[in-house]
């Protein structure tokens, strides 16, 4: 690399370096935002409409075909995104995009802040997803849900093995953060924090809009929403994951969510046509 390449690999990204020296400011006004816009598409999507025809009622081998499907459809995604990251290096566009971004953060956001988002951050952290797992997996045994504990495991387990397979894929080496308040030791891409936030509390809402009443459903979905871009932001924010950690995260964990709810809903109306079936109604 000749001096003059290296000095505007040095410099950082004017956009990139805006943007993350008011990180923390775009976030306080993106938030609310984020509430309003999940408001207004679930009650868009509560407005009357003709109901649809249910389908027939699916076999296994086509359950266990369109898990296989959304799983390759996951991996393809964040394959993709990791390619291009990987492609470009730490020297080059993304990556010195994603450099430029988290110096800034560093330089400029306040200790008050970070603290604040270090106590955010364990909204996704191993432990407490662990042990929300287990409680609402048992819950929903006790109580007699068996499909949605079965869905609610394999979204959980299935989304950290996900996770892990990936970030061992494409290797990717972690910001420089040892001024940060906290550490992350591993890869990098994609960021699990984000994958499993959204994934629990995506499932969470969706268990709520199936087993609660239909007044609590309306701030699941808000609550679900709000948590999962906190927990992911969180991880900017403290400089243990680049932004596009963090996005190919949350599109590994949306993608992987969407397989889990297509196949919990499937299940249900399996078993309730099986059901009727057995009833002998038509």
């Amino acid at each position: 690399m000749d001096p003059s390449t290296a000095a505007l690999a040095l410099a950082p990204d004017p956009l990139a370096h805006w943007l993350g020296a008011h990180a923390w400011q775009l976030f306080a006004l993106a938030l609310p935002l984020l509430g309003v816009l999940v408001v207004a598409l679930a009650l868009a999507w509560r407005h009357p409409r003709r109901p649809l025809r249910a389908p027939e009622a699916p076999s296994l081998a086509w359950l266990l075909a369109t898990l296989a499907v959304g799983f390759g459809v996951v991996v393809a995604l964040a394959s993709g995104f990791a390619e291009i990251a990987e492609a470009l290096g730490d020297s080059q566009a993304l990556g010195h995009w994603d450099d430029s971004f988290s110096r800034a953060v560093g330089l400029h956001t306040p200790l008050a802040v970070q603290h604040a988002f270090a106590l955010l951050t364990r909204l996704a952290d191993p432990w407490p997803m662990t042990v929300l797992g287990v409680v609402v997996a048992l819950a929903l045994w006790w109580r007699g849900h068996r499909v949605d504990a079965a869905g609610w495991v394999l979204a959980m387990v299935g989304n950290t093995l996900l996770n892990l397979a990936l970030k061992q894929v494409f290797a990717r080496t972690r910001p420089l953060h040892e001024d940060g308040i906290i550490s992350a030791s591993g890869y990098s891409f994609p960021s699990g924090h984000s994958s499993g936030a959204v994934v629990a509390y995506g499932m969470l809402a969706f268990l709520a809009c199936r087993l609660l009443p239909a007044r609590w459903h309306l701030p699941a979905l808000v609550a679900a929403a709000l948590l999962s871009v906190t927990a992911a932001w969180s991880r900017v924010l403290l400089r243990v994951h680049f932004p596009s950690d963090v996005l190919a995260g949350l599109l590994s964990g949306s993608s992987w969510l969407a397989v889990c709810i297509l196949a919990v809903t499937a299940a249900h109306h399996h078993a309730r046509v099986r059901a009727q079936r057995s009833a002998g109604l038509p």
